[in-house]
């Protein structure tokens, strides 16, 4: 399962760009697409250190917590395993074979 930020957009909007923009820009482009995650999201941790350098200056200890809360680090592959046998046991889904994968690779980190 691939992590996308939350910032990037969603390869909806992406696509939607591409059509609306010149005919040729419709051809799947990994690099224009690469450059359309990476451009807003430097943008936005631009925005959120300018924040957090102002909010230092008069609060202790809350430009960290405003950093956390809005760049939290992804799942690890222990917890998206745990996720996706929950769900499978409670009856919100089936095994996928991409759950199923999950899984098997947090299952292959443990020592024997």
């Amino acid at each position: 399962m691939t992590q996308q930020h939350p910032i990037a957009p969603p390869p909806e909007l992406v696509q939607q760009w591409r059509k609306s923009g010149p005919a040729d820009a419709a051809v799947n482009n990994a690099y224009e697409c690469h450059i359309a995650i990476q451009a807003p999201q430097w943008g936005a941790d631009q925005e959120l250190e300018a924040c957090c350098e102002w909010l230092g200056t008069r609060t202790v200890g809350f430009p960290a917590e405003l950093r956390a809360a809005r760049r939290p680090k992804p799942p690890s592959l222990k917890e998206l395993a745990l996720t996706a046998l929950t769900r499978y046991t409670t009856g919100e889904t089936i095994l996928t074979n991409e759950s199923v994968d999950t899984i098997r690779r947090a299952l292959e980190q443990l020592d024997d």
